[in-house]
């Protein structure tokens, strides 16, 4: 077991090495522990990612983020981010997975799958990029269906069905149909989702309109076989051919490691766990959420650019314990 640690930090994205800087600005002691590569939420974004917002609005550590593009790349946050945790040594471990974590006479032990950790305060920004939503349909565990999309040309002439209407669907539906797949992409709701990038909307709605690639609004897959796809529409039943199934249809938090740990989550929608907003501790003293995983099942609550603050906030509540102590 380690010496005690004033901070351990659950999740080296974006949001985790936020934290880890506050905490080595401020001489506290700390560590980053990360289930798989540094930052692998981004690491696991499409190949071709583009974000939607301007470099300078995803930086952290008053270090400025510079990118040749208007928008920058996953590529370009891979290495922006990576740079940023060498600039500032900190105490980053990889591949290392929390099993639980318990409060003992209030101090926290954290086991992993490689050591146990002794700490003062634990701060978890993990996101919400584990867990797909599942279509819950027969089929769905069939070989052919991806719920995480990465390289189009993977399915170059491929029949290819795209579930969802949001950034990560669209995308994905534009890529392969420009690596010749036939694209059907199926629309719970009327229209693709507003929140769609703007400079791609008239690409996916010209698509669309052209009839390049197929859309069916208002419209549930029903079941997938391994060479069709049954889909429920406002004019009944259809049957297309099919070769993949891409189901974008968004992820979840861990919400059973949340719960397994102790932190409160209402039951109805959109269970965001129990925290306090002006210090993002939750109903576990000197435990803390930090990132999109404060958001629940409201996924477009949180982002890079606005929760960047989280970590300010949270450092400056433990230190403010400090003092009264």
């Amino acid at each position: 077991m380690d010496n005690l640690i004033d901070v351990l930090i659950v999740g080296a994205g974006p949001i985790g090495i936020a934290c880890g800087i506050e905490a080595k600005k401020n001489k506290l002691s700390h560590i980053i522990i990360e289930k798989g590569c540094l930052t692998n939420s981004l690491y696991n974004y499409p190949i071709n990612m583009t974000f939607f917002s301007t470099s300078e609005r995803l930086e952290i550590g008053d270090t400025p983020f510079v990118s040749t593009n208007p928008k920058p790349k996953r590529a370009e946050a891979l290495e922006y981010y990576r740079r940023i945790e060498s600039k500032f040594d900190l105490k980053t471990h990889l591949f290392e997975e929390v099993l639980t974590i318990n409060k003992i006479e209030g101090t926290f032990q954290v086991i992993t799958s490689k050591s146990v950790y002794s700490a003062k305060n634990v701060i978890i920004a993990t996101g919400f990029y584990d867990i797909p939503m599942y279509l819950g349909v027969p089929g769905e565990d069939l070989e052919k269906v991806r719920h995480y999309y990465n390289d189009p040309h993977y399915y170059a002439n491929q029949k290819v069905v795209v579930v969802g209407a949001s950034n990560s669907s669209i995308d994905a539906a534009l890529e392969v149909y420009r690596k010749g797949a036939e694209v059907s992409l199926i629309i719970r709701g009327k229209e693709v989702s507003p929140r769609v990038k703007y400079w791609v909307r008239p690409d996916i709605e010209n698509r669309i309109a052209n009839g390049e690639i197929n859309v069916y609004y208002k419209s549930n897959i029903k079941q997938i076989t391994e060479h069709e796809v049954q889909i429920e529409t406002p004019k009944g039943l259809v049957s297309i051919e099919n070769d993949f199934v891409l189901a974008l249809t968004g992820y979840r938090p861990n919400f059973e490691f949340l719960e397994k740990i102790g932190i409160d989550i209402p039951k109805e929608s959109p269970c965001i766990p129990r925290h306090n907003p002006e210090t993002m501790e939750t109903n576990i003293e000197n435990l803390y959420l930090a990132g999109v995983v404060c958001g629940g099942l409201n996924t477009h609550l949180w982002f890079i650019e606005n929760s960047r603050i989280h970590a300010q906030l949270i450092i400056n509540n433990i230190l403010k314990k400090e003092l009264d102590s």
